[in-house]
């Protein structure tokens, strides 16, 4: 069982729903985002999405596209991502990790390099926002060769097509974008993610996070009492963008922390 599948098992034992942080590596400090995983992970996180930067992140809003912005600024690519997850995991070995971003990255970096090198420094799933599932079963197997898990996204427009190919070759959860647009845009229409999410578990029998939209504790609890995960992302990096280097972890642990309370009250 892989440590994804261990954590929403041990959480669905306990009628706990999943909170999955997003943060961009390498975004608001070069050399920080260790720092913020941890807080995370200690004040309730349960798995943590590591986002790649990359140049050109069609499904990201404007907040994260200027944090990857920033973060390749500061010369952050491939191999200090991986670097992070693997200083990340010497200090903590049981909060799974996923690394998210884009195709062009993997693929520059080598897919064969990259798929040894995240297993390797303790990367647990990952998600490539354009990689189709009907267009990456190789890479896929890959994954799940070296003990990774291929995570994908269905969208409120996901066909039952599209549904049954992401239930056949997924594994450790699926992410349901809950807006057609993008990251940070719009605002969450619960009862129709409530809608969506019974058709999606007719075909995918893996947990089913839900993200885009959610950017407060109140938001979440209301996507986790429907999903079985809540994802945020954008709401934490507007958070931390303009924090000061030393109560920049502080601060992303005191808003998780807020989050989980809310999760489990």
């Amino acid at each position: 069982m892989s440590r994804i599948a261990a954590t929403f098992a041990a959480l669905q034992a306990k009628g706990r729903k999943a909170l999955i942080p997003y943060v961009t590596a390498g975004d608001p400090f070069a050399d920080a985002t260790p720092e913020i995983m941890l807080a995370m992970a200690r004040a309730g996180a349960d798995v943590i999405e590591l986002g790649v930067p990359f140049s050109d992140p069609m499904a990201d809003g404007p907040v994260i596209q200027k944090a990857g912005e920033r973060a390749l600024a500061r010369g952050i690519g491939m191999p200090q991502v991986l670097d992070f997850a693997r200083v990340f995991r010497r200090s903590n070995d049981t909060t799974p990790v996923v690394l998210m971003g884009y195709a062009n990255p993997v693929e520059r970096y080598g897919v064969d390099r990259f798929v040894t090198d995240a297993r390797a420094a303790g990367v647990d799933g990952v998600l490539i926002v354009d990689y189709p599932p009907e267009e990456c079963e190789e890479f896929a197997a890959k994954l799940q060769a070296n003990g990774l898990d291929p995570i994908f996204l269905l969208a409120p427009t996901s066909t039952e097509a599209r549904m049954r190919h992401v239930g056949r070759i997924a594994r450790g959860y699926v992410y349901y974008v809950s807006l057609k647009g993008v990251t940070g845009a719009g605002h969450i229409d619960i009862d129709a993610v409530a809608a969506m999410l019974p058709r999606i578990k007719a075909h995918v029998k893996l947990p089913v996070g839900v993200g885009f939209g959610i950017r407060d504790a109140a938001t979440a609890r209301a996507v986790a009492q429907v999903s079985d995960a809540v994802v945020i992302g954008t709401a934490i990096i507007q958070l931390l963008e303009n924090c000061a280097r030393d109560n920049v972890a502080a601060v992303a642990g005191e808003f998780i922390a807020g989050v989980r309370s809310a999760l489990d009250s």
